[in-house]
């Protein structure tokens, strides 16, 4: 089973006679872009409230051009893994309990892009916000295509499945198609009106689908896997959280394709999206809360029972930011104040998450505790 963390693995042992280093860049997984994700979204978050004032949109852009070089930075990083890492790296891929996590990078790719146009235009431009977009969204998009088919055909055909492993964190490469659906409709009014529009709204709703059926197959066997084995290890409770990614994402997907609707289609198709946003969104939202409850209330049985920080913590970050999203879509189209203040509310608890994550972590970095060697397996 996968943590946000450098989990112990059962196909991933040190190298023979290698010492087992505390930081070190062969320990660095695809799981860090986790944190990506989690620092980006608190500006995508931001921008989307219902708040004109320049002092938070001044904050949400220092936050995106954080994200931003945090990307770049792991990127690098993690190019630097592959090449003088590249065992390792294989076994990540055929590992169960990491590979899962290369759905992250596609989403860091999303969300930073989405970032870019939403706040970042004010900094660079809104064509050069565009152009990165465009680039990020198109790369993303793609590399969420290939995790999304290829990491379940690699646990079809390579990975060993135990009986009642199923984890929140098989949700990752699925629900990357889902943030495209997402972040894309932003995308709409800078094409050039007809087909080009056309296709990428419609392109948009065909990733939306295909996220949601496949989320659709793999919650039952999470719900499952608590019901008959009971609450998951304690450094791996913050993954709960994780559900809440595709019910925020796919709600706030819905509400942006309908607003990018109007001018691209027909008055009566772009009013049956508008509609459908509200009829999908508002009982998707309610079962969001309704997990949230639940998930809340298993982190606080694990922190009673001594769990302490470690890099799962980034699993409450950007689930939070996708359900603030989604809640402030739902504001603009039912015009209900509720969802409002449901949107500024999780977004108050998405900003403790991130800065408690955030400081946990550089200080585990600035310590050279991060990233860290799986610790051994216990038998």
């Amino acid at each position: 089973m996968a943590t946000l963390a450098q989990a112990p693995s059962r196909t991933d042992p040190a190298a023979p006679g290698a010492p087992h280093t505390p930081a070190s860049v062969r320990h660095l997984g695809p799981n860090w872009y986790a944190a990506v994700m989690g620092t980006a979204i608190v500006a995508n978050a931001g921008a989307a409230l219902p708040l004109t004032a320049p002092g938070p949109r001044l904050v949400y852009q220092a936050v995106w051009a954080l994200s931003a070089l945090m990307l770049l930075t792991l990127l690098g990083a993690r190019t630097v893994h592959w090449v003088r890492h590249g065992d390792q790296a294989r076994r990540h891929l055929l590992d169960p309990a990491v590979a899962p996590f290369y759905g992250c990078l596609a989403m860091a790719l999303l969300a930073v892009g989405g970032g870019t146009l939403a706040v970042g235009r004010d900094v660079i431009g809104v064509p050069a916000a565009v152009a990165v977009d465009a680039v990020l969204w198109t790369v993303g998009t793609l590399a969420g295509l290939v995790g999304a088919a290829a990491i379940p055909y690699l646990m079809v055909t390579r990975h060993r499945i135990e009986p009642g492993s199923a984890s929140p964190v098989w949700l990752l490469p699925l629900v990357a198609p889902m943030v495209s659906a997402a972040v894309g409709p932003a995308l709409v009014p800078h094409l050039p009106a007809g087909q080009g529009q056309r296709a990428l709204l419609f392109g948009c709703y065909a990733l939306f689908g295909m996220s949601l059926l496949a989320t659709l197959l793999v919650l039952p066997l999470v719900l499952s896997r608590l019901i008959h084995h009971g609450p998951l290890p304690l450094a791996l409770t913050p993954t709960l959280f994780l559900v809440l990614g595709p019910l925020g994402q796919s709600t706030t997907a819905v509400s942006n394709l309908a607003d990018a609707a109007p001018g691209v289609v027909d008055p009566s198709t772009a009013h049956a999206m508008g509609a459908f946003a509200v009829l999908y969104g508002v009982p998707v939202m309610g079962f969001a809360l309704l997990w949230l409850a639940l998930a809340t209330a298993m982190v606080v049985r694990a922190v009673r029972r001594g769990m302490g920080f470690s890099m799962t913590w980034w699993g409450f970050t950007f689930p939070l930011g996708t359900c603030v999203t989604g809640a402030a879509g739902l504001a603009r189209h039912t015009g209900l104040g509720a969802f409002g203040w449901l949107a500024a509310a999780l977004f108050a608890a998405l900003v403790a998450a991130v800065a408690a994550a955030g400081a946990r972590t550089a200080n585990g970095l600035a310590r050279g505790q991060l990233p860290a060697a799986p610790p051994p397996v216990t038998p």
